[in-house]
């Protein structure tokens, strides 16, 4: 049974998600609109437009598209980073049992994909994508899930949840590997030291905003500088933020408890402003909060909402504006292959290996789930916009045709895997769900 102490925060979650794929959807179909449009040279001047400086020897200049790519991602690079760590610390992937059944299902969602589009990709030119149809977008998929309510339930967001972490992960990984350039290994040694130091720090429990943004720019130039792709300092750099609180409740409540009567007791001056007794005690209330945080939590509760109303939306308004009648040959096999491999691939991969596992008992399923819920959510983990679209920028960076190409596909296989996910989710879900309590 899911306990109620994780009810709340999860279910806030899934509402922020559930939104921020209406804006992605919006944002969207507005780049398309503008970039099929009269005004659709204005489109592109924008984000080609290099912004940046240089002193010396030294230069960062790069087209705005690219500080959204390389810059605003490392953000969302980082928010990935913390939600990994919470989830193997004290979440949904924190034991074996935990982790097994979206793990396996996070397999077959990677690795089917990747071999539909290898054997139907027949042009040596465009193998280099075959990461492409391996990602899932949780925010496109959990806004899908949100429109069916209390029709499917609660232990079926949470697995597709947990899928969708394992699921970037293993994106991450790839892109480390795969889709960076030639290594400088003087300044990747740099940035890695700075990161053990960090490392050291957070085991010892020390914490710093300061510190941490500092760090976080100079490691994320050093991996830019270096050949690795800068948003996987975004993850590295959330690995070093500490989950432990300093002071625990009854301690914090205690205090609290002792600054209101202080509060209370101390001189009240008539202007509208606070007496050296008050403020001396909400700097101590200030102090005493900031310890009573757990600052992997407050981070991620700062910034999720940042990311999601934010950084993804403009990320799919900066990258989405394909041009349809822009006189570049598109690749209309490639495109094909690509949402094939994303709707068949998911599909296929998600179900099979789940009911395999679970015939074996390798895996338990939760009652409350169905087949039919399994086969919905296939379908639904073929939505992969945001890191699909954001691989095939990084595999096709001087390649215009095969960008477009790839980003209708992926447009494509994403609107078939959600409409059908939809579609068996809706049909198939007659019985409702008692919902969670707020």
């Amino acid at each position: 049974m899911i306990k109620q102490t994780f009810l709340t925060p999860f279910k806030r979650f899934v509402k922020i998600e559930a939104f921020s794929g209406f804006l992605l959807l919006a944002a969207t179909i507005l780049a398309l609109i503008w970039a099929n449009s009269p005004f659709s040279e204005t489109y592109q001047e924008i984000w080609d437009h290099e912004f940046g400086f240089s002193i010396d020897a030294f230069e960062l200049k790069k087209p705005l598209i690219l500080w959204v790519n390389d810059g605003l991602m490392a953000i969302f690079f980082f928010l990935i980073g913390l939600e990994i760590k919470r989830e193997f610390l004290i979440g949904e992937l924190n034991t074996v049992k935990k982790v097994a059944f979206p793990l396996l299902g996070a397999i077959g969602g990677m690795s089917v994909p990747i071999l539909i589009f290898v054997l139907l990709n027949q042009n040596p030119e465009t193998h280099k994508g075959w990461a492409i149809p391996m990602a899932t977008d949780i925010a496109f998929a959990l806004a899908v899930l949100n429109l069916l309510g209390n029709r499917v339930p609660l232990s079926l967001k949470v697995f597709l949840t947990a899928f969708a972490i394992v699921d970037d992960i293993g994106a991450v990984l790839v892109i480390a590997l795969f889709y960076s350039g030639d290594l400088h290994l003087g300044l990747l040694a740099i940035a890695m030291g700075i990161l053990a130091f960090l490392y050291v720090l957070s085991a010892r429990g020390y914490y710093s905003k300061f510190l941490l943004l500092s760090a976080g720019v100079v490691v994320w130039v050093l991996f830019l500088k270096s050949g690795i792709h800068p948003t996987i300092a975004g993850i590295l750099l959330a690995f070093s933020i500490p989950i432990r609180q300093k002071i625990y409740t009854p301690n914090f409540v205690d205090r609290l408890v002792n600054i209101t009567n202080n509060i209370k007791d101390a001189e009240v001056i008539e202007k509208p402003i606070l007496s050296r007794e008050q403020i001396h005690e909400i700097d101590d209330l200030q102090d005493w909060t900031s310890k009573f945080q757990s600052p992997l939590q407050h981070l991620e509760h700062t910034l999720h909402g940042w990311v999601s109303y934010f950084i993804i939306p403009i990320f799919a308004f900066a990258n989405a504006g394909v041009v349809l009648d822009s006189g570049v040959q598109l690749d209309t096999y490639f495109m094909f292959t690509i949402a094939a491999a994303l709707v068949l691939g998911n599909s296929i991969g998600v179900t099979t290996i789940i009911l395999f596992a679970q015939r074996i008992r390798l895996i338990s399923i939760p009652t409350d789930i169905t087949f039919k819920h399994i086969v919905g959510v296939a379908f639904l983990a073929g939505i992969g916009f945001t890191m699909s679209i954001f691989v095939a920028s990084l595999a096709f960076t001087n390649d215009p045709a095969h960008i477009d190409s790839a980003k209708l596909g992926i447009l494509l296989g994403s609107l078939i895997s959600a409409v059908i996910g939809y579609t068996i989710l809706r049909v198939g879900s007659t019985k409702k769900y008692k919902r969670y309590r707020k």
